[in-house]
C-alpha cells in the first residue's frame, strides 16, 4: 500500500527550499520576538528604551541596499545585543549560511555560551526551531543548524585563519573587529569579507569599540561609510545637535559630579540627566557622509545616549581616570567611543636633558612627593641595566637613579649585586629611608636563568615579566601556560610571571612625557645628573606604519644601533607600580604614607650620643586603602 507519492515529496521539498524567504523587517521582528531574561532592562524588546537601534536595524533589513553596516560605539551600549538580533532574525526566518567572528576562539565560546545561547532561550520561534539538546551534535557550542537544516551559524575566532576558508556566507557579524590581529594567513577582517563576495544581497556587519588611532579597525570603516551621528533635540529651544563630550566637559565641576549635564549649543540652556527621556524622544541619525550610504551605513554613537550609564557615572569615571594615559585611553574607548589618539614620537631628549638640569632634586635621592619605589630590570647578553621609579599622588612619577651590573644574570656576581641592589635603602629628603616595595625583570630573554634567579626572592618582592605587542593586548595579565624548554612540560608560574602590554605603557610613557607642569597629574620628574645617553634612550622608539601579509599595521621601532634599555626599564617599573597597587590607593592611603615618610618631626630619641627611630615602621601595604 503506497501511502505517499516519492515524486511529490521531492517536489515540495524543493519547492520549499527554492521559495524565497518572507520580507523580513528586523526592527518589526524585534519587538514582536526578543524577550531579555537578564540584564538591566529584562522584558520585551523596547524601542523606547533603544531608539538608536532603529534605523541600524532597518540598515541590517534586506529591503536596504547597503552591503556592510558599521556601528562605532562605547562598550556597553548594547552592541551585541544588536548583533544578536540580527542573527537570531536571519536564522529564524532565512536560509543559507551564517558568520560570527569574534577576535579569538576564547572569546567566540565566551560569546556563545553567555551571550547568544540565553537570547536563543528567550526567544520562542528561535527555541523552537534551534532545539538544545546535551546529546544534539547539532546544537555544538560553534555551531548551530536550524532543525531542517536550512539554516546554520557558524561562530569562530579571526585567530583561527582555517575556520574563515573553503565557506560561503550570506551574512555575517564581526564582533570586536578593532581587537582582529593579521595571522600566518592574513588579514582575518579582509578573509571573513571574502567568504560573502559571491552573495549580491549579502550583510556583512561590523561592530566594534574603538582603540588607537592611526590603524584603529572599526574607525577606519566608519569613515568609509556614510558617518551617521547621533542628534538630539534641545528640550528648551528645539535645535537638534550631537551631544558632545567637550561640551559635557567644559560644565563639569570636580567637586559636583553629580550636577554633570551639556549646554544647548543654540539656547545656551542646560541640558540635565532628567532631561534624557525627551532627548532621545528626538532621536535623529545624520549622515555626514551620504554619498556612501548605498554601499556602507555606518554608525557612531557613546554612552552619553545610553541608559545603561547615567551621567554623573560618566564624570565620575573621568574624574577616576584622568592623568593616566592607560586610563584615559580606556575611558576615551570604553565611555567615550572614540579612538585614542597615540603620540608617535617621544619629546626630543635634549628638552628633557634640559628640565632635567633644573631640577629640584640629585640623581640617586628621594624627593618629596616620591612615597614607593618600583625596580625596573633589563637583562642583556653581557649585563642587567636598571632604572628606579618613585611614584606619587595623582601617577606622577620620578625618576630616582638607574645603572648597569656587569655580566649575565645567570652569573654569581651579577646575581649577587643584583640581591644588593634589590635591599638598598634609598634616603629621601627628610632623611628617613626607603626600601623597593617590588621589582620587575625581563624574561623576556634568557627566560630560565631569570626565572631561577626570580625564585631566590618571594613574588611580593620581585615578578618576571615578559613584553607582549598590540594595541589591544591589557597592561598586565599573568602567564599560565608555559612549557619548559627542555622537557616539554607545563610548568606554572602564575604567582610570578606576567605578560605586559608594552604598546599601552609606551603610549602612557610618551603622553606623560609631554606634560611641563609639575602639578599636572602623570608628570614625570628628572633629578640633576642623568647622563644624555639616558634620555635618547628613553624616547628612542617611534610608533610607525608596517605592510603585513598587504595590510597596514602599526608598531614601535627603534633606530639601528641605537640602545633602548632605559626605555624597557621604565615600562617594566611601571609595571611593577601597576602590579603593586599604585594607581588604586586611596587619598587617605596617600595621607597616611606622607604622614609616616615626610613628617617633618619624626619621632626619634636619644640613646648613648645615638639617634634612633621609635617603633618598626608599618608596612606601606597597609597603606593601600581601597
Amino acid at each position: 500500500m503506497l501511502l505517499a507519492n516519492p515524486e511529490r515529496l521531492v517536489i515540495e521539498t524543493v519547492a520549499a527550499a527554492l521559495e524565497p524567504p518572507p520580507a523580513l523587517d528586523l526592527l518589526e521582528w524585534a519587538e514582536r520576538n526578543i524577550v531579555f531574561d537578564d540584564g538591566p532592562f529584562r522584558g520585551p524588546y523596547s524601542r523606547t528604551l533603544f531608539p538608536f537601534f532603529d534605523e541600524v536595524l532597518r540598515a541590517l533589513s534586506p529591503t536596504d541596499p547597503c552591503r556592510f553596516v558599521t556601528m562605532s560605539a562605547s562598550a556597553q551600549v548594547g552592541k551585541t545585543s544588536l548583533a544578536n538580533i540580527f542573527l537570531l532574525a536571519l536564522m529564524a526566518t532565512s536560509r543559507g549560511s551564517f558568520l560570527c567572528v569574534h577576535p579569538t576562539q576564547d572569546n567566540a565560546v565566551r560569546w556563545s555560551k553567555m551571550k547568544f545561547s540565553p537570547m536563543i532561550r528567550s526567544t520562542p520561534i528561535v527555541r523552537e526551531l534551534f532545539p538544545q539538546r546535551a546529546n544534539d551534535q547539532l546544537a555544538s557550542i560553534l555551531y548551530r543548524e536550524r532543525k531542517d537544516g536550512l539554516a546554520r551559524l557558524l561562530i569562530t575566532g579571526a585567530n583561527s585563519p582555517a575556520s574563515l576558508s573553503q565557506i560561503t556566507i550570506d551574512a555575517q557579524v564581526q564582533d570586536d573587529v578593532s581587537k582582529y590581529e593579521v595571522n600566518a594567513m592574513g588579514d582575518p577582517e579582509l578573509m571573513a569579507d571574502s567568504r560573502s563576495r559571491a552573495i549580491a544581497d549579502a550583510k556583512i556587519f561590523k561592530i566594534s569599540t574603538p582603540l588607537v588611532m592611526p590603524g584603529c579597525r572599526v574607525t577606519r570603516n566608519f569613515l568609509d561609510g556614510s558617518q551617521e551621528h547621533p542628534y538630539c533635540a534641545c528640550p528648551h529651544c528645539g535645535v537638534h545637535q550631537i551631544l558632545e563630550w567637550e561640551n559635557f566637559l567644559a560644565n563639569l565641576d570636580p567637586a559636583k559630579a553629580d550636577e554633570a549635564h551639556f549646554t544647548c549649543v543654540a539656547c545656551g540652556c542646560a541640558i540635565e540627566e532628567s532631561d534624557r527621556p525627551r532627548l532621545l524622544a528626538t532621536f535623529e541619525w545624520h549622515a555626514h557622509n551620504p554619498a556612501a550610504a548605498k554601499e556602507h551605513r555606518s554608525f557612531w554613537i557613546w554612552s552619553a545616549y545610553s541608559y545603561l550609564q547615567t551621567w554623573p557615572q560618566i564624570a565620575r569615571e573621568w574624574l577616576k581616570a584622568k592623568g593616566d594615559p592607560a586610563s584615559e585611553k580606556t575611558f576615551w574607548n570604553d565611555t567615550l567611543g572614540k579612538p585614542f589618539e597615540a603620540k608617535n614620537e617621544g619629546r626630543p631628549p635634549e628638552e628633557l636633558a634640559a628640565r632635567a638640569a633644573k631640577s629640584h632634586y640629585e640623581r640617586g635621592s628621594v624627593p618629596q612627593g616620591a612615597l614607593i619605589l618600583t625596580l625596573g630590570i633589563d637583562c642583556q647578553l653581557d649585563r642587567v641595566e636598571w632604572t628606579l621609579l618613585g611614584h606619587g599622588e595623582h601617577y606622577r612619577r620620578f625618576v630616582i637613579d638607574c645603572g648597569t651590573i656587569g655580566k649575565h644574570i645567570s652569573e654569581p656576581d651579577c646575581q649577587r649585586n643584583l640581591d644588593l641592589l634589590l635591599a638598598r635603602k634609598w634616603r629621601n629628603f627628610r632623611g628617613r629611608e626607603i626600601g623597593i616595595s617590588l621589582a620587575a625583570i625581563d624574561a623576556g630573554y634568557s627566560t630560565d636563568d631569570v626565572l631561577d634567579y626570580c625564585r631566590r626572592h618571594s613574588p611580593a618582592r620581585l615578578i618576571a615579566v615578559r613584553g607582549v605587542p598590540g594595541d589591544a593586548v591589557p597592561r598586565l595579565a599573568k602567564v599560565q601556560r608555559e612549557r619548559d624548554a627542555k622537557r616539554g612540560t607545563l610548568l606554572r608560574y602564575s604567582r610570578r610571571f606576567f605578560n605586559i602590554g608594552v604598546y599601552q605603557f609606551k603610549l602612557s610613557l610618551y603622553r606623560d612625557l609631554a606634560k611641563d607642569n609639575s602639578e599636572e597629574k602623570g608628570f614625570i620628574a628628572f633629578p640633576r645628573g642623568l647622563p644624555d645617553s639616558y634620555f635618547e634612550e628613553l624616547v628612542c622608539e617611534r610608533r610607525v606604519p608596517y605592510k603585513r601579509m598587504g595590510v597596514t599595521a602599526y608598531r614601535w621601532e627603534k633606530p639601528d644601533r641605537q640602545a633602548n634599555e632605559m626605555h624597557d626599564c621604565f615600562l617594566y617599573a611601571s609595571a611593577a607600580a601597576i602590579k603593586y597597587g599604585v594607581n588604586w590607593i586611596s587619598d587617605q592611603g596617600w595621607a597616611k604614607l606622607r604622614a609616616e615618610l615626610e613628617a617633618a618631626t619624626p619621632h626619634v630619641q636619644a640613646e648613648g650620643g645615638a639617634v634612633r627611630r621609635i617603633g618598626a615602621a608599618k608596612s606601606i601595604a597597609s597603606m593601600l586603602a581601597r
